[in-house]
């Protein structure tokens, strides 16, 4: 049965314990889950986040991404050992706050171009990393799930295909992929094609907005996601990311530079709109 879940990155980047009421609230309208960036380096702040969530009944998942000091398909045999680090420590903090997934796009650096198009050596280089780094979670306990993302923001995985053939190539139980609805509505040709395609290894879903403001209120093929999803008997989180001007350190970053829509308002009617969807479409949700 899926759950539903929420990113905290619509109001912060980090995890304060301010956001604590935050949590409370997901909680009460109806969320199995909430999701928050590992980044931070006080390590204490994750456990207690974990601590918390697990106290008031909510699960936890991750996100994560790594920079070009870390970058795992760096020509660079030094740099791509400190990608295989960063990625471990990214482990040990999922772990300390009780996560079960560490999902997105640290196949590669976040941001950063080889001026090319994506070499063999480079999903080798990318493969070896991973598969290190998946020996790690097992341990652990946590899934790395993978997240294709769109030309803007990397050039290794930017479809499910190639994706998937990042993940055959690391050959290991605990990496997985991630399914982005907003990525995919700007790389991908077919949504249904696309879900099959990596449906073997879907582990994780974003649901996220053309814009990344309220799900429903834009462009991305809804009907057709759902629809797939559940044609694949997918049973795993269905998770909104959607981005503010909350943490304006965090919007600059990303270049997020306008409101798309109110951070309640994406939680709410987020939540309903995922209850409407997997209703409509048959898919077993957890409300």
């Amino acid at each position: 049965m899926n759950k539903i879940g929420f990113n905290t990155l619509v109001w912060s980047a980090a995890m304060p314990d301010e956001l604590f009421p935050v949590l409370d609230r997901l909680k009460e309208i109806g969320y199995d889950g909430v999701e928050c960036l590992i980044g931070l380096r006080d390590e204490k702040s994750y456990l207690r986040f974990g601590d918390y969530t697990a106290n008031i009944g909510l699960e936890t998942t991750a996100v994560f991404v790594l920079g070009k000091e870390e970058n795992p398909v760096s020509p660079s045999a030094e740099i791509r050992s400190k990608g295989l680090d960063k990625i471990k420590w990214a482990i040990d903090c999922g772990h300390a706050m009780r996560a079960s997934i560490i999902a997105g796009p640290y196949h590669s650096a976040h941001g950063v171009f080889s001026k090319n198009a994506p070499k063999d050596d480079e999903y080798m280089w990318s493969a070896e990393v991973l598969h290190a780094a998946a020996e790690y979670a097992e341990k652990a306990g946590i899934v790395l799930a993978l997240e294709a993302v769109n030309r803007f923001e990397c050039y290794l995985c930017n479809t499910v295909a190639q994706l998937d053939r990042l993940i055959s190539k690391i050959a290991h139980t605990h990496v997985k992929a991630m399914y982005d609805t907003h990525h995919a509505n700007i790389e991908e040709k077919n949504v249904s094609t696309a879900i099959n395609t990596i449906a073997p290894v879907l582990a994780h879903v974003h649901i996220s907005e053309n814009d990344r403001g309220t799900p429903g209120d834009g462009l991305v093929h809804w009907k057709e996601t759902f629809a797939t999803l559940a044609s694949i008997n997918y049973t795993g989180w269905l998770t909104i990311e959607a981005f503010s001007r909350n943490d304006p350190d965090f919007a600059n970053a990303i270049n997020v530079w306008r409101e798309y829509s109110k951070p309640w308002d994406i939680a709410t009617k987020g939540l309903a709109f995922i209850q409407q969807q997997c209703a409509a479409q048959k898919l077993l949700a957890s409300f």
